[in-house]
């Protein structure tokens, strides 16, 4: 085995926050290790890839990755390719004989045996299923996210609340991959939220596979709204902002928090996947299209200016040209801030795979087409009307292209759209401007001259 002191290595990682998350605690254990770690693949002795595969688009991402890795091993580049993640955890013996040549294969649920895979020589494959992990532990497990080798900028971070999922949606593979639901310990996540802000981090991105579902497994009654109550009084968070919550667990309790907190954004995102109800049901959401419209209704009436974000599926089997439309009209009708929407992917080993009545192909992307267009209507009219209004930003840094790039409350890392800035800031800096113009899905805005620029405290608890 390799001195870690004489090993560098490098990280590709693919996929969703939570997988964002997981690379982040990679790369400290390695450092921690000894290893010196490289932005460039080109520098390093082994590469990492950190897949995602939870839809079949992603997998074929994650091929094209590691089959890079690959040939640069093979032109003695890299000594080792390392794959680990959702991806290695669901295909992990198929993966090795799609792309013979990597070493390792580390899953969700084996990450103990990281170090050996990186620094070792021979190949191996460990992927045992959450289960196995379980029994020999005796306990549930969730990932201690402490001691990050951070990816995002320093001003913000995702803050990992959760782990699995057991809603047992028919389309999707998270149950399989990653296991049943697992909350994290309240004083674990608090512990980890200090350690951010600690570093520097400003907005704090709470995220899980269903974070609405927070507590119930652990018996903590506070739940997420409790958890949200007690990261608001975190000295330092000055934006806490709601990722991935199931619909049909967002209580009042909840919607009351998010009304009530200084520093929680008034943004929301919620996952609807569609509002028919023969899909929902197919879908096995567990909530109706009457109960979807209460709930929509209760969040927009008690919380003033709430940006909800989602996303729906099209195509799903058994979805007809009626179905299709009844979602189409209520995407029209209610108005999102921000919605993505994804072609039905049939999924090997979930209910859904067993159903009849597929979608063509060219009618899924046809539909998906004609959501997006709707939605662009609507979100280009709501840009309109934004000029002139005044806004409080994050400033994330400088682009490619020189331009100076924040966020306002609406806008999410990564998934949302962005505002460009008429006057440089600093990152990390929350800045008062006004919206001048608009481009496409971004906004455009000037600074105030006396913006009194102010950062999250570094350390500390309030009472």
């Amino acid at each position: 085995m390799d001195s870690p002191t004489s090993t560098t290595i490098s990280l590709v990682s693919l996929g969703c926050p939570k997988n964002l998350v997981d690379s982040e605690t990679i790369l400290g254990e390695l450092a921690a290790a000894g290893c010196v770690v490289s932005a460039r693949i080109e520098d390093a002795d082994v590469a990492i890839v950190n897949t995602c595969g939870f839809l079949a688009a992603a997998r074929e991402e994650s091929l094209a990755v590691i089959s890079e890795l690959v040939s640069l091993k093979q032109s003695g580049v890299l000594r080792r390719v390392v794959v680990a993640g959702c991806f290695a955890q669901r295909d992990g013996g198929d993966l090795r004989r799609q792309v013979p040549g990597v070493d390792a294969i580390i899953g969700l649920n084996d990450r103990d045996r990281l170090i050996q895979a990186v620094l070792g020589d021979g190949e191996f494959t460990a992927n045992r299923p959450y289960a196995a992990r379980r029994r020999e532990l005796g306990r549930d497990v969730t990932a201690d996210d402490t001691g990050r080798l951070r990816l995002t900028p320093r001003h913000t971070a995702y803050l990992r609340v959760s782990e699995g999922c057991s809603q047992g949606c028919s389309f999707c593979t998270i149950p399989a991959i990653c296991g049943p639901y697992r909350s994290k310990d309240p004083e674990q996540v608090l512990a980890e939220a200090r350690e951010l802000i600690a570093d520097g981090t400003v907005e704090l991105n709470v995220i899980g596979q269903d974070t609405t579902s927070y507590g119930r497994d652990i018996g903590y009654d506070a739940g997420l709204a409790g958890l949200v109550r007690r990261l608001d009084a975190l000295d330092g968070a000055r934006w806490i902002r709601m990722m991935y919550a199931y619909p049909s667990s967002v209580t009042d309790a909840m919607i009351d928090a998010m009304a009530d907190c200084e520093h929680v954004v008034k943004y929301l995102d919620l996952p609807l996947q569609h509002i028919s109800d023969p899909i929902l049901k197919a879908m096995r959401r567990g909530i109706t299209r009457s109960q979807t419209e209460r709930l929509l209704d209760r969040l927009r009436t008690r919380i003033e200016n709430l940006a909800i974000r989602t996303t729906f599926i099209v195509g799903f089997p058994g979805e007809t040209d009626a179905m299709f439309d009844e979602l189409l009209t209520f995407v029209k009708a209610f108005g999102f801030d921000a919605l993505g929407v994804f072609e039905y992917s049939r999924e090997s080993g979930t209910p859904a795979a067993r159903l009849d009545n597929e979608v063509p192909l060219e009618t899924r992307r046809q539909r998906r087409e004609q959501m997006m267009l709707a939605q662009q209507e609507i979100a280009f009219a709501a840009n309109a009307d934004c000029v002139g209004r005044s806004l409080t930003v994050l400033v994330d840094g400088v682009d490619p292209d020189g331009r100076c790039v924040a966020r306002s409350a609406a806008q999410a890392p990564e998934v949302d759209s962005v505002c460009y800035l008429t006057d440089p800031r600093p990152a990390g800096e929350l800045v008062a401007g006004v919206v001048t113009d608009w481009a496409d899905y971004d906004l455009v805005v000037r600074p105030s001259p006396n913006t009194r620029r102010r950062r999250g405290r570094r350390t500390g608890a309030k009472r």
